[in-house]
């Protein structure tokens, strides 16, 4: 894979005339570059479903270097409707272009000792988001996501109160994957333990020209300026349906557990490797 080098937007071509940039495309600038390089700045609001799967079904997700951990088979859903920005923050002014859907599903696991999760499936529903998944070393795909948004007046959503109704769904090529329902009973001063833990990533290019380089890195993200709001937590439903083939519905539920809404920001900063 070749190297790209991040110049800024503003930068002039080198002294051979190569285009340059963050990502592809490149360009004389490197302003053309579709992902921007990090600091990424993110807020969400986030629906999720604690739940089990198949231990032994889960670990098979589990490269080289991570293990089941102390609970095997710990797994959550999780949807997520976000707004980012890059650190210039000129996303804020195109809503079209800075916000994006997302549901993924986390496996628990550890390294060296260290709680973290995985991360076998994802799906998002706009272009940047998903390639710079990639970049991060995180599996995503497109699919179409919906999720309930919390209301402050009237009676046409839920409110965060108990008894509040929150559903995500994702569809993916035309097809209901997945489902949860969330009722709201009580605030937590705990966050779901999955959503609270660094994630484990694995950096993978396919070998396009047979030279028989490719690498698989394992790797993480640096993330800083964690915040939660307040968490509520509340009974729970989740499916998971057979129609994206035996890998996807190995890990359905075997037990649901307990669902959460809140909102939640991180920045992410970067990655480095777990192979070190």
């Amino acid at each position: 894979m070749p190297h790209l080098v991040h110049r800024p937007d503003s930068a002039a071509p080198d002294s051979a005339g190569s285009p340059v940039g963050y990502s592809l495309p490149l360009s004389p600038s490197g302003g053309a570059s579709m992902i921007t390089p990090p600091p990424w700045h993110f807020s969400g609001e986030v629906v999720m479903v604690e739940y089990r799967a198949d231990p032994a079904a889960a670990a098979a997700f589990l490269p080289q270097g991570l293990s089941a951990g102390p609970d095997p088979g710990a797994a959550a859903a999780v949807f997520a409707e976000w707004q980012w920005c890059s650190e210039s923050g000129a996303e804020l002014d195109d809503p079209a272009r800075n916000g994006f859907a997302e549901f993924l599903i986390l496996l628990g696991c550890s390294h060296n000792g260290r709680p973290m999760a995985r991360s076998p499936f994802v799906w998002v529903d706009q272009a940047v988001p998903m390639v710079r998944g990639w970049v991060q070393g995180m599996p995503k795909q497109f699919g179409s996501i919906h999720q309930s948004r919390p209301v402050t007046v009237g009676r046409a959503g839920p409110r965060l109160a108990p008894g509040g109704r929150f559903a995500g769904n994702l569809s993916v090529f035309g097809r209901r994957a997945a489902e949860a329902r969330v009722e709201l009973t009580t605030t937590t001063d705990t966050p779901p333990t999955l959503h609270d833990v660094p994630l484990a990533h694995t950096l993978s290019f396919p070998d396009w020209t047979g030279s028989g380089d490719r690498t698989d890195r394992l790797v993480a993200s640096r993330v800083g300026d964690v915040e939660f709001s307040e968490i509520w937590k509340g009974t729970a439903e989740l499916d998971l349906f057979d129609v994206l083939g035996p890998d996807f519905a190995s890990l359905a539920p075997v037990e649901t557990g307990d669902g959460y809404v809140f909102s939640y920001a991180e920045t992410l900063h970067g990655g480095y490797s777990l192979h070190d």
